[in-house]
């Protein structure tokens, strides 16, 4: 790959049904059904109505031999109403019931984790080297039966690897790491290429994004080390619902895609799963409209490690740079309401105030600047001459990657005060501000920077999407010292602020409200999730910082809320049990009491507080 100039990355092409998978083949879209794969005419409807919002594959889930051969009747529904889209089983646990769907569906997605290995149990175990090869030597045994199955009725496989399901194997070598995520990959491809199989697709996932995106970086890398192309499928697991959902499946999913990377992605909601399709789309499109961009000539930091990226150290100007979190910049007049969504600092453009709120930092054009307390001046890069008369405490200049000039350089060697605010008008923003920030390592200049993209959008979910995919990438590189979104279309002011918090809770860079991750939902779930979730957001919204995971079922439930302070994951049909970290706290809790068991158990813990 190109770090500043946008490629996508060549893979191996696998056959799935009719509709393969990568090399020049364009990026496909799936989602997975939630309904009981025993339900034959409810999960061929959900099917179609999946299909029919331009989703290239569907998943189900298979949890036994019985869930498994079931496939073959809703696959015969489909086709008797003239639907021909590949069909994909997800197992988990339960080897036989891959056996069985292998004979029937197009693809067979097994988690590495847990096709062979029993539950993870958090254990401490040790290995030797002869222990560990016998477990590589049991996954074989295993495994090659199931290849010979995919060989004879042509059905492709995607090894699926979960943050929250690694082996205990693995866990023993490697601890829940990224390094331990693809290993678990390495130790089934290597077995695969041996049989000579490649029909095969790689997941490698998290509810993390910068676990996720550090993972399949480091994938990457390692296959071709190995000389191995397999295509990837991208997901961000348990990304949420609602605005949440979609900024971190953008800024997840996205930052990946604009490296080049990835063949086939599913964006994660707790919602309808043919909500997830148009999100998925408008994603895809709007990073592949990069493609073919005029050519960004940018020269990689000496040491950059793109797998290992270390934060840039900035000097520290007021509350911006250094070790601050990043601040938010709204494009706006403050907001004069008792909404808790306030920004850091307004951009008021050419309305400078008369007077100032203290709780209020206001940043106005140079030409209309007068120096007051809390007022700054913004100023453009042609009015550097200007800039160095106003000694003000604190002064930004707007700049794109073309002002990176010798005369710039030696403005911000030879002045104080000063924050940068990176705009770009180029057709591949990300590979144009990276450059820059590379610049500037590069000169061993230490100047803070805030990043600025300005948009068109009346639509939500759209400048949500756009935002995600253009900040992302730059944010979990730990580029930028600040976020300013400027939207010229239809949407409120206080929506840009939630959004922009959002982006910097996705990339872990700032955490300002509570985080939720929740499963997208599927045939294993044990309650109505969207119902859920929407009751525990009621009751502890307004906890921030803390992490609750939101888990319709255990199979990835107890992993992927290792990173979450409290759990609620369905024991059973409408029964629920309790979390505080990986320990199971109470169990089997009818689900019209376990909201109020969830507020007790954080009370206990000491971590609630009152709502203000």
């Amino acid at each position: 790959m190109n770090y500043f100039n946008f490629k996508r990355r060549h893979s191996s092409i696998v056959h799935i049904g009719n509709t393969p998978l990568g090399g020049e083949y364009p990026i496909r879209i799936q989602s997975m059904t939630n309904t009981s794969t025993m339900d034959t005419e409810g999960s061929v409807e959900q099917c179609i109505s999946i299909i029919e919002a331009g989703a290239d594959y569907v998943r189900l889930t298979a949890q036994g031999v019985r869930e498994a051969e079931n496939l073959e009747n809703i696959k015969k529904g489909l086709l008797s109403k003239g639907y021909q889209t590949p069909l994909i089983a997800d197992i988990h646990f339960n080897p036989k019931a891959a056996d069985a769907a292998a004979a029937i569906v197009d693809k067979v997605r097994i988690n590495p984790g847990n096709f062979v290995d029993s539950a993870r149990t958090f254990k401490k175990l040790t290995y030797t080297d002869e222990e560990y090869a016998h477990e590589i030597q049991r996954i074989r045994d295993r495994l090659v039966p199931f290849l010979n199955i995919c060989k004879k009725h042509g059905t492709a496989i995607r090894l699926g690897v979960n943050h929250g399901s690694l082996s205990d194997r693995i866990m023993s070598r490697y601890g829940d790491t990224p390094e331990g995520m693809v290993e678990s990959c390495l130790e089934f491809l290597r077995i695969c290429r041996e049989e000579s199989f490649s029909d095969i697709v790689i997941s490698i996932k998290a509810s993390n994004t910068v676990i996720m995106v550090k993972t399949v970086r480091l994938l990457i890398e390692a296959m071709r080390k190995e000389n191995m192309c397999y295509p990837l499928h991208l997901g961000v697991t348990e990304a949420g619902d609602g605005e949440d959902g979609r900024i971190k499946s953008a800024v997840g999913i996205g930052t990946l895609l604009a490296d080049g990377i990835g063949d086939t992605i599913r964006v994660s909601l707790s919602e309808d799963p043919e909500k997830e399709i148009p999100v998925a789309k408008k994603l895809v499109d709007y990073i592949e409209k990069r493609a073919g961009h005029p050519h960004i000539e940018g020269e990689t930091a000496a040491g950059f490690d793109y797998c290992h990226v270390n934060k840039r150290e900035t000097q520290s100007i007021g509350n911006i740079g250094g070790n601050n979190p990043p601040v938010v910049i709204a494009s706006c007049i403050p907001v004069k309401n008792e909404s808790n969504v306030k920004a850091d600092y307004y951009y008021t453009h050419k309305n400078c105030p008369s007077s100032v709120r203290s709780e209020e930092k206001i940043i106005v054009d140079a030409d209309v600047y007068r120096p007051q307390e809390n007022v700054y001046p913004l100023f453009k890069y042609d009015e550097i001459s200007l800039l160095k008369a106003v000694p003000a405490p604190l002064r930004f200049l707007e700049i794109s990657y073309n002002d990176a000039t010798p005369q710039l350089l030696k403005l911000l060697k030879e002045e104080k005060n000063i924050v940068l605010i990176l705009s770009s008008a180029h057709q591949n923003i990300v590979g144009e501000q990276r450059a820059f920030f590379h610049w500037l390592i590069n000169n061993q200049c230490s100047v803070p920077v805030i990043l600025k993209n300005r948009y068109n959008e009346n639509n939500a979910e759209e400048l949500q999407i756009k935002t995600g995919a253009d900040f992302g990438p730059l944010l979990m590189d730990y580029f930028g010292d600040g976020i300013l979104i400027q939207n010229d279309g239809d949407i409120s002011p206080e929506s840009l602020i939630s959004y922009s918090f959002g982006i910097l809770q996705a990339t872990r860079q700032r955490i300002t409200k509570t985080e939720y991750i929740s499963c997208p939902s599927c045939g294993r779930t044990m309650f109505d999730l969207q119902q859920t979730i929407a009751r525990v957001k009621a009751a502890t919204s307004h906890l921030t910082g803390l992490k609750i995971g939101i888990m319709g079922c255990i199979v990835n439930g107890l992993g992927e809320m290792a990173d979450a302070d409290y759990g609620y994951v369905g024991a059973g049909r409408h029964k629920v049990s309790l979390y505080k970290g990986k320990e199971c706290i109470e169990k089997n809790i009818p689900e019209e009491e376990a909201i109020e068991k969830l507020t007790e158990l954080i009370r206990k813990n000491n971590d609630w507080k009152e709502k203000e």
